[in-house]
């Protein structure tokens, strides 16, 4: 059953939440802890290293009819109508970090999202544009 929880936040806006949810916050708090990693598969690993910080923007001629996905991908793809990174989908929708991973990878295989990485995952940064980075904030 659901009430309108976490994911119909859409781009920021307050979750809904009705009168009988209100009164029984300790069965609302249980479900908001199982039901993003039931959506998932009870997966907590993307299919392919995905950096939080990877801007993330719905395809503009989507391989399937947006109207027959689930309510999560629904939020996710009306969110990244404009860029968001992976850490925003996450705040934003109220999920936990590795649940939005986990469908951000899932929906990028799927056509449904491009990703926009600014270096290869799993790679390190650069050290010169760290060491330039540290000293620009002890400058403040």
């Amino acid at each position: 059953m659901d009430r309108g929880g976490h994911y119909g936040a859409g781009s920021g806006g307050v979750p809904r939440w009705d009168d009988a949810s209100r009164q029984q916050p300790q069965e609302q708090d249980a479900s908001s802890l199982v039901r993003p990693y039931a959506v998932t598969g009870g997966r907590v690993k993307p299919r392919y290293d995905l950096a939080i910080e990877a801007l993330v923007t719905a395809a503009p001629y989507p391989p399937r009819d947006v109207s027959m996905l689930t309510p999560e991908y629904r939020a996710i793809m009306d969110l990244c109508r404009s860029a968001r990174s992976v850490a925003e989908v996450s705040a934003l929708l109220r999920l936990p970090l590795g649940v939005a991973r986990v469908l951000v990878a899932d929906m990028a295989l799927e056509g449904l999202l491009r990703l926009h990485q600014s270096r290869p995952a799993g790679t390190q940064p650069d050290l010169r544009l760290l060491e330039r980075v540290l000293s620009g904030l002890r400058k403040l």
